[in-house]
């Protein structure tokens, strides 16, 4: 729209997860379409705040700028905790899975399931013979994963449906002991990644992380100078409180 001088008019919608910052800031090396711009994997924002940050910022191709309308919402804080009325995909059927999301997304590039092909996608996780956890299930096809991750092979592993509900009040930030412990118990620690790991991280920071034995202290130390920065640029676009 922006190339083609189309105004372009959003009328916005609330964030489920805006209540929080954090993750690292994507690496422009990594630059996918799970991830295009330097912002954190929770970035706290809703889409019309996003879209007046990526104009202002002069993020899109050849730092054109577009005719941007945005309709903001009505009795909205970035503190409100909106509830889907519907599920944005089969793969996130409740609330839990949406709050859990953000952390649970980076075993998605790892030989970890996340509930693909179960009742409880992005809410359980674990894999074929785990020797840590003790909840079962067993992938199939189903509408959300016509060949889900293990499909037809028992897993084992955690049940994470209540840490889901209760996120908002117990966490506000990445989990990242999940991945943390499932790293640990993986037996053949090489095969462990994907190459998709470090798109969904936006970075290959983390892995490298991981390897190296970091604990999630450590880790979420190195993200404060990139998300100190975002936040400042954050605060130019926002329209909420």
């Amino acid at each position: 729209c922006a190339e083609s001088n189309i105004p372009v008019i959003v009328l916005d919608r609330p964030n489920p997860n805006a209540f929080y910052i954090d993750g690292p800031v994507l690496d422009s090396n990594f630059r996918s379409f799970v991830g295009m711009h330097p912002v954190p994997v929770v970035y706290g924002i809703t889409i019309g705040e996003y879209a007046g940050m990526i104009n202002g910022e002069k993020w899109l191709k050849n730092k054109v700028q577009a005719d941007l309308t945005v309709v903001p919402l009505l009795h909205y804080t970035h503190d409100s905790l909106y509830k889907l009325p519907v599920r944005p995909s089969p793969n996130l059927p409740n609330m839990a899975s949406v709050y859990l999301y953000p952390s649970l997304c980076f075993l998605e590039g790892t030989k970890v399931s996340v509930g693909r092909g179960t009742d409880w996608p992005f809410q359980v996780i674990g894999f074929p013979n785990c020797p840590v956890g003790d909840f079962e299930f067993t992938p199939q096809p189903n509408e959300g994963a016509k060949n889900p991750k293990y499909k037809g092979v028992k897993c084992r592993g955690y049940d994470l449906r209540k840490e889901g509900e209760k996120f908002p009040e117990k966490y506000k930030q990445l989990q990242l002991k999940w991945l943390l412990e499932m790293y640990s118990a993986f037996p053949e620690k090489e095969n462990f990644f994907r190459t998709s790991f470090d798109l969904l991280a936006g970075t290959d920071e983390l892995r490298n992380q991981l390897v190296q034995g970091k604990t999630e202290q450590e880790i979420k130390a190195t993200w404060q100078p990139g998300l100190q920065e975002f936040k400042k640029i954050r605060a130019k676009y926002l329209l909420y409180p």
